[in-house]
């Protein structure tokens, strides 16, 4: 099954991108656009590792109603399934860290005027309204249900709303990487002459903590590596002296390639 994912979520911050717990708040506002995302003290803001978890939920609803299968807010699973599918090991610290990820996606609030039609007025929710752990009589496991946000549902059935990924995305370890990896794909897409962005705009769409010149060098560090799968990065100076990135796609036998040639 190919991982998907939801658009909204690839093009603007809606989680933090470092593995420490972080308790203050992403406040984006870009035109008409506001996204206002806040953490609790015991659990702090959802990680953009803990997105896998709904890009696996968008994978398998957009599978299902391909088939023609009814689709529902409520699903359910093995934490073997859901840990699988995002490239994750099944040791018992693996199920753990999966039941903190869903505590900081079910307590993570998030208010947006992204789809809203109705002026000024901002959709607000959690990542996930609810999560349990299921047992038998006898108190063997038996899955973990969970209730999506009418918002991210709604944005998965749409089909316009949501872009396969690469496998590879899960093997990413960096957040800032695996935010780039996300806004590039949605951005870049399939257009032969790429994207373009400077290197302040995407410090304020990242919301990122670090400090800008930080910020920077791993945009540097990660044009260097070229590890975004599919994509092939480069730096570019206007006659201002300000840094842009840019990037195309490119089949991974061919990007060392391009790199050369951008």
């Amino acid at each position: 099954m190919a991982p998907r994912d939801a658009q909204d979520l690839m093009a603007y911050p809606f989680f933090s991108l470092a593995k420490s717990k972080r308790t203050v708040p992403i406040d984006f506002r870009s035109g008409g656009v506001t996204v206002r995302v806040e953490g609790t003290a015991e659990h702090g803001i959802a990680t953009i590792w803990d997105a896998d978890i709904l890009i696996w939920a968008a994978s398998q609803i957009v599978e299902a109603r391909d088939a023609g299968i009814r689709t529902s807010r409520w699903m359910s699973a093995t934490p073997h399934e859901i840990l699988g599918f995002i490239n994750r090991g099944t040791s018992v610290r693996d199920y753990q860290r999966l039941k903190a990820a869903l505590d900081r996606l079910q307590s993570t609030s998030v208010a947006t005027s992204i789809r809203e039609t109705t002026g000024r007025r901002l959709h607000r929710f959690s990542w996930i309204n609810e999560w349990k752990e299921r047992a038998d009589a006898r108190r063997r496991p038996l899955g973990i249900e969970l209730i999506l946000p009418d918002w991210f549902y709604a944005g998965v059935l749409e089909a316009t709303l949501v872009l396969t990924i690469d496998p590879a995305y899960f093997r990413l370890s960096g957040g800032i990487e695996r935010w780039l990896y996300r806004l590039v794909r949605k951005h870049g897409g399939r257009q032969v002459d790429g994207w373009r962005f400077d290197f302040r705009h995407l410090h304020r769409k990242s919301g990122s903590l670090a400090r800008f010149s930080d910020f920077a060098c791993d945009l540097r560090a990660l044009v260097a590596r070229q590890s975004l799968p599919g994509y092939v990065l480069a730096i570019t100076r206007s006659s201002s002296a300000t840094e842009w990135l840019a990037f195309r796609p490119v089949s991974s036998t061919a990007r060392g390639q391009a790199a050369d040639k951008l």
